[in-house]
């Protein structure tokens, strides 16, 4: 067909351009994620296509974003899944709505309790998919022959470490954050000292007060000795089985290479890292494009005061009907023309100055000259895109890391939170007025820009770099810290410690010994002197 030949021609023009540039066209095997993980990784892999390599998404064909029937220059393999798309869309829409409206608040325990459960639950479907494939001999054979050159993997899920150490290749990781860095510590040797790195999910700046310090050494320890993001057990005996001889899910993780961190000195707090770990954050970002003609009328009719978007993100389609009321009546009382991604039912309280959208293009918006603010959930992509394009936040933080990424853009000046649950539009108006008509929001906002900017490597060039670099010299052993290799006891020094201590001990029961031995003797000298 006249498609298809269009593909080749593109295929075949980018494998010539591959061969005139840098000369090395590799093979990368991608073990993705759904939802946003998946648009971030899409663009590192466009990206690699683009340079000229062969790359192949691993999905299942109960993916519910990842869609090979579209024509692209990317090669899908397509695997036979043992759950349907719509229970896998419906187990995995239930728990985003559980973690979203049914979270204990009461206690910390109770809290990250059914946390666990949400994500042990995600974590057995996982599981279910990485099995249909790992035990599929058939697709297991035809990627051994594909001969892939390096495997990218979220490090979110697991599975796409396994898949490299049976296909004994390299592998590279992308991620945003895991649980109390948890991952990053035990798999990466990364250090996160609790006294000025708050730990994910906690919602602490760096500079933390005594007891705000006490709270994140709480979280420390609760994530360290406690929470399990995944069932570990069941993991490493999966891992074990799979690859004849005892080993871990961690230690599997620890073989990265490299880990791409989707983050940035614009959004993160100063904390160390190692040489295997690079920022990539923002590497979506890109320049605003003209926005749809209806839309771009509306933006325009709104004169000197600007336009606000607000969106909730793509897997919160609704909201209650008092929620939505409550949130149109403050819309409604600013001068400022919004544009809000919205799917229900249409609030009464629905001003004029407010329009509706199933979809809006928020890049473009947000990079639009006329946008004033941004309402957001706080995922990560969206926050993103305003610091790329300086323009300052209401975050109103539903589930997962949205929280702790509002909680950052408020210690930088680019942000005012709200919360969901207990917000009155009075909340919502004053939060509005203060970011728009407060000018220290938009300069702080700028800076952060400005920051963002000013970087001797884009983001997505630096990720595609450090892919290449791995196939290049088919790894990055050198990179890799020696804390890897060391024990837990090891790494703490403890058994240096408890040497020096023993050292001390000796030495000091000795002269206390010699001490008491020659006191006695004096002592005896001294009466037989008197007698």
């Amino acid at each position: 067909t006249k498609m298809s030949t269009k593909w080749i021609s593109v295929l075949l023009l980018i494998q010539l351009s591959c061969y005139f540039s840098s000369g090395i066209c590799g093979k990368v095997l991608v073990w993705p994620v759904e939802y946003s993980h998946w648009m971030n990784m899409k663009t590192i892999v466009d990206e690699l296509t683009q340079r000229g390599h062969e790359v192949t998404v691993l999905t299942s064909s109960a993916s519910i974003l990842i869609d090979p029937s579209k024509p692209s220059a990317i090669k899908f393999e397509v695997y036979p899944a043992s759950l349907t798309k719509d229970d896998f869309e419906f187990l995995f829409m239930k728990l985003i709505r559980k973690w979203t409206y049914d979270m204990p608040k009461d206690t910390f325990w109770t809290h990250f309790s059914v946390l666990q459960e949400i994500l042990w639950e995600f974590s057995d479907c996982i599981e279910r998919f990485c099995k249909d494939v790992v035990f599929n001999k058939k697709l297991m054979m035809k990627l051994q022959e594909s001969r892939f050159d390096v495997v990218l993997a979220d490090a979110v899920v697991p599975c796409g470490e396994l898949l490299a150490e049976l296909l004994k290749i390299p592998f590279v990781y992308s991620v945003r954050f895991t649980f109390g860095y948890t991952i990053e510590k035990y798999s990466g040797g990364l250090s996160t000292p609790p006294s000025y790195v708050p730990i994910v999910m906690s919602e602490l700046p760096d500079r933390m007060t005594f007891t705000e310090r006490v709270k994140n050494m709480i979280y420390v320890l609760y994530f360290d000795f406690w929470f399990q993001a995944y069932n570990e057990k069941k993991w490493n005996q999966f891992y074990s089985k799979v690859l004849g001889r005892p080993t871990t899910l961690f230690e599997t993780m620890g073989k990265a290479e490299i880990w791409l961190v989707r983050n940035y000195w614009d959004f993160q707090f100063p904390r160390p890292f190692l040489p295997h770990f690079h920022f990539v954050g923002g590497l979506h970002c890109k320049p605003a494009n003209p926005l749809p003609k209806e839309i771009e009328e509306f933006v325009q009719s709104s004169g000197k005061h600007g336009v606000v978007v607000f969106t909730l993100g793509s897997m919160v389609s609704n909201l209650t009907e008092e929620r939505a009321h409550v949130i149109a009546s403050a819309l409604a009382q600013i001068p400022q023309k919004v544009l809000w991604r919205f799917d229900g039912k249409k609030p009464d309280t629905l001003g004029p100055n407010t329009r509706l959208y199933t979809w809006i293009p928020q890049n473009d918006l947000l990079g639009h000259p006329k946008t004033k603010a941004f309402i957001t959930h706080g995922g990560a992509n969206g926050i993103y895109e305003a610091i790329y394009h300086g323009i300052p936040m209401v975050g109103i933080p539903l589930f997962a890391d949205q929280p702790d990424n509002i909680a950052h853009m408020k210690v930088k000046g680019a942000a005012v939170s709200l919360d969901m649950d207990t917000m009155t539009s009075t909340d919502l108006l004053n939060a509005l007025k203060t970011v728009i008509y407060d000018p220290s929001y938009k300069e702080n906002a700028m800076r952060l820009s400005a920051i963002h900017h000013d970087q001797p490597v884009k983001p997505l060039d630096q990720a595609a770099f450090w892919i290449e670099f791995v196939m290049r010299h088919k790894g990055a052993k050198h990179l890799r810290p020696a804390a890897l290799s060391l024990t837990w006891y090891q790494y703490h020094s403890l058994d240096v410690i408890g040497f020096l201590l023993a050292c001390v001990a000796i030495v000091s029961f000795l002269v206390i010994k010699c001490c008491l031995l020659g006191y006695q003797k004096f002592f005896k000298a001294g009466k037989k002197k008197k007698r």
